[in-house]
């Protein structure tokens, strides 16, 4: 306690020169005011543990090692091998190849903003002409050196104005646009040596706290994604923890290569797409349409076995229709521009709601048809960026495997559970048996009452728990007229892709005032739940490429197998063999070139077909056939009539449970 006394007033200051700190539930030690979270975690930890932790949460904020404590707090440590610690060691990896890059460059560049996402982290940067990748090797070269220095990541909190000044005096123009941008009075800096950004924080300790990093590629992006600005240089890197976990994931990157679909497409003569058509616009050459034929078969032949019926609709519509639904209200940016046909305008379909909507209204329902199921293998069409386009995983022209169940309030959690159990056994089909599910709750920008989105939202969760799911909360992610289960694949190397959403709609039913005559002979209004199991054929297709590397199994190769002849003495009879199995229904080629036999073998492994069936004149003699496997094995010689009942057991589909 200290007395102090000013001309006529007399007051008490209390110093208050302890305070109570506990660490990950530990019990409270009294430490000094002031003290940093880092001085706290040294004396209350163990070596082995303080050695790991990167930063901490009090309460729900993230803070850096150096914050000062000056209450009684309770702290959560963030370590290094958590997925909040690799994010901070990715954002901080952004700052010192941002640095790096600057101490290259110098003013030849303009740095703008350098997050951490998913698997890594980029930074972008104006530059008049582009990086190399030789440029690339100095970067990694300085941010070593950086590393190396061990330089202190120090926060400061300075008025816009002094920002302003900062960032002016060195000639970031992209700098001072993200602080005029800012509503607060101030803002947080982040210094490493000479170089500051723009940034909340927290970050590494020190710059020699990066253990393991790499930087991938160069890219284009625009400024705020936006096309009418100026195109940037996009470094992307990745980082971890430690160097076996870089390795690992850099294996993953060269195994991704390899099974790219747009490369795979190309070699495999699966989709193309041609510039003079139009970007994002798939173009299905006839083994990727053989393939699409099978998944359409199957996807059909599932929906009757389920109770759906199917529909066929129109590719445009009057553009009032889109104005009643509300799509001109939410989605208009992602819908191409209207055409005028009879001084009426039309718009070509980014959806096929509606027009199942008009199909229910044809004529008064009863309570007894419920529910009602209706699929569709819908072509529709969105406005995609020219920047966001990727090979078949975001297209201009796509074809959704759609759904829309009408049903009873009392039928809602039931039908949802049912379409949970035919999403899980159609994507157990394709090979796919991990995923990620997400809850995705009511946006900001929606329509609809509270009631009606809580109730839609507990039908989900319910649903989910009821199949044993668990799942995440997505806030805030849902679509504008109501919430949605979204359920992410993995595929054999661990990549998560978005796939089957289900969605609950109280909104379109009363936009379309659709109503049914209920047990009590009054109308009441259906619930629509909108679905799709695979998300769309196009985009599907492409993760079923990367997925089996092209190597389809045997009930969807668009090829199955293939004959080979040894010379032209047995051209005859592997004609006559091709002819038997093509009538059969397999799907067969033959290669009769004047090749060398391992020519031709290599060139059917290059294709992924599952069966190289070879015949010299040994087979030809015994009226056989030697099958040999895509991986290499030989099978014993076999009649043509035993190898057709083989393959025909192999290309079975998968049985549902």
């Amino acid at each position: 306690m200290v007395w102090s006394t000013k001309t006529d007033i007399k007051y008490v200051t209390f110093h208050i020169m302890t305070i109570n700190i506990s660490i990950d539930n530990s019990p409270a030690q009294a430490l000094p005011n002031g003290v940093s979270a880092a001085e706290a975690i040294k004396t209350i930890c163990s070596s082995k543990k303080r050695k790991k932790v990167l930063a901490v949460k009090i309460g729900n904020d993230l803070k850096d090692l150096s914050t000062a404590l000056q209450d009684n707090t309770v702290l959560e440590t963030v370590t290094a091998d958590s997925p909040t610690g690799l994010d901070i060691i990715r954002h901080s990896a952004a700052h010192i190849m941002a640095q790096a890059v600057l101490d290259i460059f110098g003013s030849q560049i303009q740095v703008t903003i350098g997050p951490s996402i998913t698997n890594g982290f980029y930074y972008d940067f104006a530059k008049d002409s582009p990086f190399s990748s030789d440029d690339l090797e100095k970067i990694e070269s300085k941010m070593q050196e950086i590393i190396k220095a061990d330089l202190p990541f120090s926060r400061q909190v300075v008025s816009k104005e002094e920002a302003v000044a900062l960032f002016k005096s060195k000639g970031q123009n992209y700098k001072l646009e993200i602080i005029n941008d800012i509503t607060d009075d101030t803002v947080s800096l982040y210094q490493q040596g000479d170089f500051v950004d723009l940034c909340r924080g927290p970050h590494l300790p020190s710059t020699g706290r990066l253990r393991a990093f790499k930087l991938i590629k160069v890219a284009g992006a625009y400024w705020r994604g936006d096309e009418k600005n100026a195109m940037l240089q996009r470094i992307y890197g990745t980082a971890f923890n430690d160097a076996k976990a870089l390795r690992t994931h850099l294996r993953l990157l060269e195994e991704a290569k390899k099974r790219d679909h747009r490369r795979l497409g190309r070699e495999l003569e699966l989709f193309t797409i041609n510039e003079q058509v139009g970007p994002g616009l798939i173009l299905w050459q006839p083994k990727g349409a053989r393939v699409r034929s099978l998944i359409e078969e199957f996807w059909k032949n599932e929906h009757f076995r389920h109770d759906y019926e199917l529909l066929y609709t129109p590719q445009i519509a009057k553009r009032d229709l889109w104005q009643t639904s509300g799509h001109l209200d939410f989605y208009a940016d992602d819908m191409f521009s209207p055409m005028d046909v009879d001084e009426v305008s039309y718009q070509i379909k980014p959806m096929n709601c509606p027009f199942h909507i008009a199909i229910y209204k044809t004529r008064k329902r009863s309570y007894r048809e419920f529910p009602i199921r209706w699929c569709e293998l819908g072509t529709v069409y969105r406005y995609e960026r020219t920047g966001a386009l990727h090979g078949l995983m975001r297209v201009r022209g796509f074809t959704q495997d759609d759904a829309h169940i009408f049903t009873l309030p009392e039928q809602l959690e039931d039908e949802i559970f049912n379409i949970l159990d035919l999403n899980m056994n159609i994507l157990q089909t394709f090979g796919f048996k991990e995923y990620e599910v997400y809850l995705s709750t009511r946006p900001e920008k929606s329509v609809g009452s509270d009631e009606n989105w809580e109730r839609a939202t507990n039908a989900l969760k319910h649903a989910l728990e009821k199949r044993g799911m668990s799942y995440e909360i997505d806030p805030g992610e849902g679509v504008f007229y109501g919430p949605k289960i979204d359920i992410k694949i993995k595929d054999v190397i661990g990549r998560s892709w978005q796939c089957s959403t289900i969605q609950v709609d109280f909104n379109l039913p009363e936009r379309f005032a659709m109503s049914y005559t209920g047990e009590d002979g009054h109308d009441h209004q259906p619930i629509m739940i909108h679905r799709a199991l695979m998300g769309s054929l196009e985009r599907f297709f492409g993760v079923l490429i990367e997925h089996y590397a092209g190597a389809f199994p045997l009930w969807l190769a668009p090829t199955q197998a293939i004959i080979l002849n040894i010379s032209e003495a047995q051209d005859e009879y592997a004609k006559g063999v091709y002819k038997q199995l093509r009538e059969a229904g397999i799907r067969v080629e033959k290669d009769l070139r004047n090749e060398k036999l391992n020519y031709k073998i290599r060139q059917a492994q290059l294709n992924k077909i599952p069966f190289m069936l070879i015949i010299g004149d040994q087979e030809v003699a015994d009226n056989t056939l030697t099958a040999r496997l895509r991986d290499g094995k030989n099978l014993p010689a076999m009649t043509v009539s035993e190898f057709l009942e083989r393959i025909k057991q192999d290309s079975c589909i998968p049985t549902l449970n």
